[in-house]
């Protein structure tokens, strides 16, 4: 059976801008707020992006591609980054969507390669992603590194 969910790439502006915004503002994971704020800031400029997950209208989950991340030592780009899926989502292959949203839309920027940090280990593996390196970030943890040729 096809997931109903898919994936689209958000402009300032659009039509589910503000309620991506609304509900990454009000997502239960520091990250969230984090993202609405950089969108009402206009943070995201030239080829970054920022992608929702939607099921019909509703946003179920999100990410972006970034030039910089959270990092004092930024030795990598772009970021496949601010992943989050609905937890009633989670299981469903949204995970995999975004990823594949920000990969396909990276490749046709020019990019040959995505890196993606993450806590997580075992997950990611799944959509070609292999661990690099580790880093730490600004609140002094210490995230694993990932990295995807595309």
């Amino acid at each position: 059976m096809e997931n109903p969910i898919r994936v689209e790439r958000q402009k300032p502006g659009g039509p589910l801008w503000p309620g991506l915004l609304a509900y990454a503002a009000a997502c239960p994971w520091e990250a969230g707020p984090h993202l609405a704020q950089l969108m009402e800031q206009g943070a995201f400029s030239g080829w970054e992006a920022v992608f929702a997950a939607l099921d019909g209208t509703r946003v179920v989950g999100f990410c972006t591609l970034m030039e910089k991340d959270y990092y004092p030592e930024n030795r990598y780009s772009p970021w496949v980054s601010i992943m989050f899926v609905d937890p009633a989502c989670r299981g469903r292959g949204v995970c995999g969507l975004l990823v594949e949203g920000a990969v396909e839309y990276a490749r046709s920027q020019g990019f040959r390669r995505v890196y993606l940090p993450t806590e997580i280990v075992g997950l990611y593996e799944r959509y070609g992603f292999q661990k690099i390196d580790e880093l730490e970030n600004y609140g002094g943890d210490v995230d694993n590194i990932f990295a995807r040729d595309i």
